[in-house]
């Protein structure tokens, strides 16, 4: 099984909590079924997510969120192997943007598309470092 890493960037459209919710759900039991695990890095200007699973599942999900309309402006940014998983135990952990990442000025000016590989996945590199609780069964 070929293992790969996917991080894109889309602006949200409609972003609220019932919007984020869904898209965590969704998410949640795709990946689950899917064998992919992940994290989304979220607020009202950007979506940042980093998918990691068997190629052939990455594909066929990538290409859903290209046609989901909860996203806009939709970028691929870094597709790689890699031999480990960064989120082996998330179907997809959820986390706000963080102060240490770029400010709405940033991103409008295009932080996300600048960004080189190694930025972005040290990025996700620090948030798998923070605690969290996994979700509850049942929760968003």
């Amino acid at each position: 099984m070929n293992l790969v890493q996917l991080i894109y960037s889309s602006r949200p459209f409609g972003f609220d909590q019932a919007a984020l919710n869904s898209i965590l759900t969704q998410s949640r039991r795709c990946n689950t079924r899917d064998g992919l695990t992940g994290a989304l890095i979220c607020r009202s200007d950007i979506y940042l997510q980093l998918l990691e699973g068997p190629e052939e599942a990455i594909d066929a999900t990538y290409a859903r969120i290209l046609r989901d309309d909860r996203h806009l402006e939709i970028r691929r940014l870094t597709y790689h192997a890699v031999t480990d998983r960064l989120f082996p135990a998330w179907a997809m952990r959820s986390d706000p943007a963080r102060s240490w990442m770029w400010s709405p000025a940033d991103v409008d000016d295009g932080a996300a598309t600048r960004a080189t590989q190694e930025q972005l996945l040290g990025i996700f590199e620090r948030l798998a470092a923070e605690p969290a609780e996994p979700p509850r069964v049942g929760a968003a």
